[in-house]
């Protein structure tokens, strides 16, 4: 019987893919919902391989594409569900929209590939030097550039693994440097080529410093303040498709929230992105009198969802807070919007209108808003996707003596169904938590509710698409992170310059005769 070979080239292009969509499933196991460092790191190892071995520039561009668009594919798979289930856009179009996204995205990890094989190093250090400042280059363009979607960024992989430990210095980008640096020292450890020796000492001592975080860091119990706070975070499980639909899931939605908010007996209650889904004007004739009059008057705060504003001065997606002795609320303004949902970018509105999605055109709110004070705690929110941007919550820390104490999560994950968008959206908050060294309080729609401590360990937690309430207990903090500091001041910067610095190099070498 006779076997046919694939083609090397086809064989590449197999691994490549394979590779990809094992980098997707290192962010969140669709076997467990955890992530998966080790996953990471051997996938990423893969493709530095592929692309060190790649015949030429083109190729190695090609190889690091097709990583790409497999990876952030499998990772954001589920906005086919926002688009086609809940949008109505027809489902071809919906995998195109999802697939347009993924392909435009990776042209950041093409260039990366392509200018990684074009500079050819060949001591080990310095080819993985440069692949670390080429791939950190290419999330953080991703992160920022066009609004920024830096969802299923390498880093969090490491949530839970010996990286995590550089997150109070680094950040999420910082790890994600780490990793790729790791994994293309092991594709050096791997290659029949001088120096591996060198690649090896460099590997140990990446391990060695991730110990050193820990120890340099202060122990657990200092600048926590003493007295917990004791939450309820409310999940109304309101299906999407009926969410914001009069006479079913507004009426739901306002009568179970509303009960629960009178109900609470915790010192703070918490309920999801637009728990209550209508202007304060739009609600039930004294219904928002009776909140307001609950709050100022006892000795409980609320913290919840719900638009705010008027046609003149504009609509945001708000945070309020109702908080004991004071009739006027609190109020935090979305910040980072998401695209099409929240705003409509420009030469889009052909797109939006295909689809049956209550979209809003939101004002903006400033970075660095003032947090919500109860007693001794400063909470900071945040709405649904916002925790995505570490360096944004970092401007609220650039006053030490306002920084928050505990980070307050509001989201509706409900767009995305029964997916891993769940448990990608928790591990994002997990590492938000690690970096700055907060507890997070998540309350959502369907999940994940859940108390995360200052570790970013899941302390409580609800199942996904269940109504019901969370309690628990929360401490917050008041120490300041080696990342909280920097980044709130500097935001990005610290990182962009060596790997930019890294980068030049490389290419003034490969033009010197």
């Amino acid at each position: 019987m006779n076997v046919r070979v694939l083609p090397g080239a086809w064989v590449a292009v197999a691994g490549t893919l394979l590779a990809g969509l094992a980098h997707a499933l290192s962010i969140a196991a669709p076997w467990d919902g955890q992530p998966q460092w080790w996953l990471q790191l051997f996938a990423m190892e893969v493709l530095v391989r592929l692309v060190d071995t790649a015949p030429n520039v083109r190729a190695a561009a090609l190889r690091g594409f097709l990583f790409a668009l497999a990876w952030l594919a499998g990772t954001f798979w589920w906005l086919f569900i926002s688009l086609h289930v809940y949008g109505g856009l027809p489902a071809v179009l919906a995998v195109l929209a999802v697939a347009a996204l993924a392909a435009l995205l990776a042209l950041y990890y093409a260039l990366a590939a392509g200018v990684a094989r074009h500079c050819n190093l060949q001591h080990p250090l310095g080819r993985a030097a440069l692949w670390a400042a080429l791939w950190t280059l290419a999330e953080l363009g991703r992160g920022l550039w066009f609004t920024g979607f830096p969802w299923g960024a390498a880093g969090y992989a490491h949530v839970d693994g010996p990286l995590a430990a550089f997150a109070p210095w680094v950040g999420a980008y910082g790890i994600t440097a780490i990793a790729a640096l790791a994994a293309a020292l092991l594709a050096a450890l791997a290659a029949p080529a001088p120096g591996r020796w060198q690649a090896g000492l460099a590997l140990a001592a990446i391990v060695g410093l991730s110990l050193l975080p820990a120890r340099l860091a202060p122990p657990a119990d200092t600048a926590v303040i003493a007295q917990p706070l004791r939450v309820s975070l409310l999940q109304g499980n309101i299906p999407q498709d009926e969410k914001f639909e009069p006479g079913v899931g507004i009426e739901q939605s306002l009568q179970w929230y509303g009960q629960q908010l009178d109900r609470a007996t915790t010192p703070l209650v918490v309920a999801p992105e637009t728990a209550l889904p209508v202007l304060p004007e739009q609600l039930p004739i004294g219904y928002w009198q009776a909140l307001q009059a609950r709050f100022s008057a006892g000795g409980q705060a609320a913290l919840f969802g719900m638009p705010l504003g008027d046609l003149r001065a504009g609509y945001i997606n708000a945070a309020v807070g109702l908080t004991p002795g004071r009739t006027a609320h609190y109020e935090y303004a979305k910040h980072h919007l998401v695209p099409f949902g929240e705003f409509i970018p420009p030469l889009f509105r052909w797109f939006t209108e295909m689809m049956h999605i209550p979209l809003g055109d939101f004002r903006r709110g400033d970075v660095g808003q003032a947090s919500m004070v109860l007693g001794e705690q400063r909470l900071a929110p945040n709405i649904c996707y916002e925790d995505l941007f570490g360096e944004e919550l970092a401007a609220r820390f650039q006053d030490p003596a306002k920084a928050p104490t505990i980070f307050v999560n509001m989201s509706n994950i409900a767009w995305f169904g029964d997916s891993i968008a769940i448990d990608q959206h928790l591990a994002i908050s997990r590492m938000r938590s690690l970096e700055f060294r907060r507890p997070m309080l998540r309350a959502t729609n369907t999940g994940a509710t859940a108390i995360i401590d200052a570790q970013g360990k899941v302390t409580h937690a609800l199942p996904r698409l269940t109504r019901d309430v969370l309690t628990g207990e929360v401490y917050g903090r008041t120490d300041i992170t080696p990342f909280a500091a920097w980044a709130g001041r500097f935001g990005l910067a610290p990182l962009w310059a060596p790997a930019l610095a890294i980068v030049a190099l490389a290419l003034w070498r490969r033009r010197r005769p």
